[in-house]
Parts: C-alpha cells; sequence; structure tokens
C-alpha cells in the first residue's frame, strides 16, 4: 500500500465518521430525544419486535401517551433502558402532586413488570407504575434484524 492509498482510506474514514456523527445529532434534534435509535435486547416485546430490532423513537409529552403505545423509560435498577407497551395509565400522589405513571409490560410477557410496584421507591413502599419523568420516548417504526451485530458484539467481546 503507497501513502496516497493509505492517505485515502484514512481521510474516506474519517469523513463517514464525520457524516455518521452530524446524521446522529441531526437525528437527535429532529426526533426530540438524546436515543433516537436503540437496539432491542430482550425477547420481551416479541413478536412485534425482536432481539436486533433497532427502534425508531420520538421524544413524548406525557398527555400523549395512551394505552397501546410502547414507550421506552428508565428504572433505576437498570443500566440500559425498558421498552414495553403502556397496559394502563394512572394518577398517582408524587411530592405532594397528582401525576401521570404507566402500566407496563412487554407483549411476550405474563404480567405487568416484575418490579412493577419497586422500581420507582416512594415513602409509602414504591409507586405501581412507571411515573411520566422516566419516560424518555415512545417507539415510532421498528427495523427489523438490523442491530443484531452491534448486539452480539455487546454481547461477546
Amino acid at each position: 500500500m503507497n501513502d496516497d492509498t493509505w492517505k485515502k482510506d484514512v481521510a474516506w474514514l474519517l469523513t463517514a465518521l464525520l457524516i455518521v456523527m452530524i446524521l446522529n445529532y441531526g437525528l437527535k434534534f429532529v426526533m426530540g430525544t438524546s436515543s433516537p435509535l436503540v437496539i432491542v435486547i430482550s425477547g420481551s416485546m416479541e413478536p412485534v419486535m425482536y432481539r436486533g430490532d433497532v427502534v425508531l423513537l420520538r421524544g413524548v409529552d406525557p398527555n400523549d401517551i395512551h394505552v397501546g403505545d410502547v414507550i421506552v423509560y428508565n428504572a433505576p435498577m437498570y443500566t440500559y433502558p425498558i421498552i414495553h407497551r403502556v397496559h394502563a395509565v394512572k394518577t398517582v400522589e408524587l411530592g405532594g402532586k397528582t401525576e401521570k405513571c404507566f402500566v407496563t409490560w412487554g407483549d411476550n410477557n405474563p404480567a405487568p413488570d416484575w418490579g412493577e410496584y419497586r422500581l420507582y421507591p416512594t415513602p409509602h413502599g414504591g409507586l405501581p407504575c412507571v411515573p411520566a419523568y422516566a419516560v424518555d420516548a415512545k417507539a415510532v417504526m421498528v427495523f427489523p434484524k438490523i442491530g443484531i451485530i452491534p448486539l452480539w458484539i455487546r454481547e461477546h467481546l
């Protein structure tokens, strides 16, 4: 490999990296969420979403979340976001204010999320649902299996 070929390869790689970064930041801005694309890592949402599927997300106002929507939320005991379907919308007292919260579970799970009543601790033992402040986004579109290689790398390397 001569010097010119090496320089062209590096320039191409840097250009591709720059394009990916610009698209990523643009997508974050357009979709209104810090994580507009997520890879499904479990089978809890089958048959709608499978491991390795990539899901496009958009930020959402809690008032625009309804039964049947698929939302992404953060739970204190996990290092990754949870993507599950809303089965009920409730209101609870939280910090002296009435807040919306969502009962969720995966389509492939037999019951609501196992830690449903303990996910968000309160002086009374925990909320019966996911509070609106923990919801990050709503699923918009699923791209089947395009995240299978990054998922494999994450799990095996």
